[in-house]
């Protein structure tokens, strides 16, 4: 995770997902968002965080480029909206994420 900017700039997705991710970051609460976002207990640190979202991510965009019925694009939207979030703290450590 030493380059986390060209790692989420080189995803490519759809922008209707990315515009509606970037809207849901003002009612990202760390805490509770992860927690139901991974359905587990919430990594310690963003870095960490990042990396299990990475793959979760990664997971549910295969389910949606195969067409599958089980895709669900709310889970999905809650991946990036996390996603972007602990990206931003791994880039700013002094920001606030509420």
């Amino acid at each position: 995770m030493t380059d986390v900017y060209s790692v989420l700039t080189s995803l490519r997705r759809p922008r209707m997902l990315i515009r509606a991710a970037q809207h849901g970051l003002s009612g990202y609460r760390r805490e509770k968002h992860l927690e139901r976002v991974l359905r587990d207990e919430p990594p310690s640190t963003p870095a960490q965080a990042l990396s299990t979202l990475l793959a979760a991510e990664a997971y549910v965009d295969d389910i949606r480029r195969a067409g599958d019925v089980t895709y669900s694009a709310r889970h999905h939207v809650d991946l990036l909206i996390a996603l972007i979030a602990e990206a931003r703290l791994i880039l700013d450590p002094e920001a606030s994420v509420p």
